[in-house]
């Protein structure tokens, strides 16, 4: 039996939801449109293969943050719950650890660069063409590993507490600038894909200097920080233990869940450079709509692991609550919305004329996705701030077997059809398996009051 703790009463409102949901919205959203853009303004050159290099390079880097994307994730749960329990220094040392883990990881990735190419290569088997402009992106690219695992844990440390709005801030400043050097260097330089990968090396690296200059302002300097950290605590063992556990089911978590896409973009390259690219315009489209989502989901992380915190039930369930309703409310309007607009958002991506009747030809399967995606985005959210890693863990691992099998089962006979098909299969499967582990696990979550 768990040992009592104290209760911090809170309220949520439909208010609060959106003080998080509609700034960490903004910011993310911002994040597939940088794919866009890129995708944009490399597809306007009429050549498919630079295309699909940029879009398997693009996939490429997805799926080797992903295994660090726990630096996000999990630094903000625990920062969620650590201000629930009102600790005074807001989280500091899962902050400082994530950024310190970070750096690291980023400097074996650029170590190990030439490894990972070869192997993305091997599996993702690109046309010539496509292959010799994935290798370029990928050169350029690799070296902000270091700057976006950092921003990843500062990420995760801004939206743990609830600034949701410098969290945007940051967002904003990295992706614009993003966009604006990557349209430059492609159109105005004529550097190609390893114009839009520069890019977003500049766009990383600036961010994170602004955002460790705020973390920074916000304890009153470097010097503030090492007085707040009393000595071997960044070490305590107990404390690594949890983060490590953590950061190691969100890994497999991760890797699960870019296997997926990864999966589905290398069977759409092995039907060749057209299929690849408007599977991935569509892709990228739904994106959109993700990260929108990714609000709702924001806001559900934060609330649900302040609730825990806090160790407040009521609070729980009312954020669970409404971040269903709202998340049901924006996926049926946004879903509605990308399908009218498809045709012009398709025509204005690509001018290749073999791409856009291959993705207009599978938008409404494609654009079904939001509502099937929905709940699955939610309940990320809610076990991330509950830190029910091996919740996540398992469930991604299970539905990502089922995906496989409905890919494998579907797309011989349906071909790109059942290959869409088997996306919301995996879907469903998400959301239906963390429906069923969260209703037995919630309750657990809670202890007596002393």
């Amino acid at each position: 039996m768990s040992a009592p703790r104290l209760q911090h009463p809170f309220t949520v409102r439909h208010a609060d939801v959106w003080k998080i949901a509609l700034p960490a919205s903004v910011a993310f959203i911002t994040e597939p449109l940088v794919g866009v853009v890129d995708i944009t303004v490399i597809g306007r050159l009429g050549d498919a293969g630079l295309l699909g290099g940029l879009v398997l390079g693009a996939l490429l880097f997805d799926i080797v943050f992903a295994l660090a994307y726990f630096l996000r994730i999990g630094t903000a749960g625990l920062v969620a719950q650590s201000v629930g329990a009102r600790d005074p220094r807001d989280g500091l040392l899962h902050v400082v650890r994530a950024i310190l883990l970070g750096v690291g990881i980023g400097i074996v990735m650029i170590a190990l660069g030439a490894p990972i190419l070869g192997l993305a290569t091997l599996l993702l088997a690109p046309e010539a063409g496509a292959g010799a402009a994935l290798a370029d992106y990928f050169h350029y690219r690799i070296w902000s590993a270091p700057f976006s695992l950092i921003n990843y844990a500062l990420l995760g440390w801004f939206y743990g507490r609830a600034s949701a709005k410098t969290g945007m801030s940051l967002q904003l400043l990295l992706h614009l600038l993003d966009i604006t050097l990557s349209i430059w260097f492609v159109h105005g330089l004529g550097w190609g894909v390893a114009g839009a990968a520069i890019g977003t090396v500049i766009g990383q690296a600036v961010a994170a200097a602004a955002g460790l200059f705020l973390l920074l302002r916000h304890y009153g300097g470097f010097g503030a920080i090492l007085r707040h950290i009393a000595p071997g605590e960044l070490l305590d063992a107990a404390a690594l233990k949890r983060m490590f556990g953590l950061s190691r089911d969100l890994m497999i978590r991760s890797a699960a869940l870019m296997g997926a896409y990864a999966w589905f973009a290398a069977q759409g390259s092995r039907m060749g450079e057209v299929a690849l690219s408007a599977n991935a315009v569509l892709l990228n489209l739904l994106m959109i709509i993700a990260y929108f989502l990714d609000g709702i989901a924001q806001a559900a992380e934060q609330l649900t692991g302040k609730a825990v915190g806090a160790n407040w039930r009521p609070a729980f369930d009312q954020a669970y609550r409404l971040s269903m309703l709202w998340g049901l409310a924006l996926t049926l309007t946004l879903g509605i919305a990308w399908y009218l607009a498809g045709p012009l958002v398709i025509g204005l991506m690509t001018t290749n004329a073999a791409v856009q009747a291959r993705a207009l030809a599978y938008l409404p399967i494609a654009a079904l996705c939001t509502v099937t995606f929905m709940p699955a985005f939610v309940y990320d959210g809610i076990l991330i701030g509950t830190t029910l890693n091996t919740t996540m863990r398992n469930g991604m691992v299970v539905s990502l077997v089922v995906f496989l099998v409905s890919a494998m089962a579907l797309q011989p006979i349906f071909g790109n059809w059942g290959l869409w098909a088997a996306l919301h299969c995996w879907f469903i499967a998400r959301g239906g398996i963390y429906w069923w582990a969260l209703e037995r696990r919630k309750a657990g979550l809670f202890v007596a009051a002393p």
